[in-house]
């Protein structure tokens, strides 16, 4: 029998063994297809209470919206499959929408937006034992650099143990690395190219082994500068989406930046958010096909 949304909270009271047992016998697929490329949507950000899209600041609150639009991104043609927390994959693994999907747990939601302990970003979601346990296919961990801050050595400790213990297990780890400081009491991610070239040198080198390890890089300021910036690791990467605006313009506009980076030799796709979830015009199809176009 079919699992709607609306059958979710009696499913989970009645019986919460149904997301092993989903898991257990979810159709699973190698992470990157023939094509070579990835296609990811992103969905971790309510766990670290970023539920604001533009000027909405409570946009992805409302649980039922989020999976309907999830849902409809993850039966698009060329979408490889979703990022997100536990609590947001139990729900698509009982509504059955990750038969087929790459499947990433994300790890680190600890740096809640907004507190001042951002930056103090722990692994309050995912470990490598829950993916691996699971059947999932790939973990994502966040990493943000204070250079005035020391608590940011904890965070690349805690990091690069997290690699290894992917790499045990043969499983991927999506690294997202920025260099970031507080500006008026609020962390902001540098996206020049000098820094995000420094985060990438950091992120590329940290763990016993970085086999397993990938990159999920923004595209700087200046979009021709991204050459240089994968020039500096040979590990494979995707690109992240961002804010980028609440303007079908400013849309278009990010649309032609990832177009550009997608180019780039180490550059295998893309994983992204909000822009696609709660496009602009709101025709979240739309949005979700012109991205996997650029592909």
């Amino acid at each position: 029998m079919t699992t709607r949304i609306s059958d979710l909270p009696t499913l989970r009271a009645r019986h919460p063994e149904a997301v092993a047992e989903a898991a257990a016998r979810r159709a699973r697929r190698p992470l990157l297809g023939a094509g070579g490329r990835l296609m990811i949507i992103a969905a971790d950000h309510p766990a670290r209470g970023a539920l604001a899209v533009g000027d909405r600041q409570l946009a992805m609150a409302n649980r039922v919206d989020l999976l309907e639009r999830l849902v409809l991104a993850l039966s698009r043609p060329g979408v490889d499959g979703v990022l997100a927390t536990a609590d947001i994959l139990e729900d698509l693994l009982l509504l059955g929408a990750l038969e087929g999907k790459v499947v990433m747990g994300s790890m680190n939601r600890g740096g809640i937006a907004g507190a001042a302990f951002e930056m103090d970003d722990r692994f309050t979601g995912y470990r490598p034992q829950d993916i691996a346990r699971l059947r999932f296919d790939a973990g994502k961990l966040l990493l943000r650099i204070d250079y005035a801050d020391p608590g940011s050595l904890t965070t690349l400790e805690t990091t690069a143990r997290a690699i290894d213990a992917m790499a045990e297990r043969e499983l991927p780890t999506f690294v997202e690395p920025f260099l970031s400081r507080r500006i008026d009491g609020k962390v902001r991610n540098d996206l020049s190219p000098a820094a995000v070239t420094r985060s990438v040198a950091i992120a590329s080198g940290l763990g016993g082994t970085s086999a397993y390890t990938w990159l999920k890089l923004p595209v700087t300021d200046d979009a021709d500068a991204m050459a240089r910036v994968c020039e500096t690791s040979t590990l494979p990467t995707v690109l992240l989406g961002g804010d980028i605006g609440t303007t079908v313009q400013a849309q278009e506009a990010a649309y032609e930046k990832w177009r550009k980076a997608l180019r780039l030799p180490t550059v295998h796709g893309l994983v992204v958010g909000r822009s696609l979830l709660y496009p602009a015009d709101g025709d979240v199809a739309a949005a979700v096909d012109t991205a996997v176009g650029l592909l």
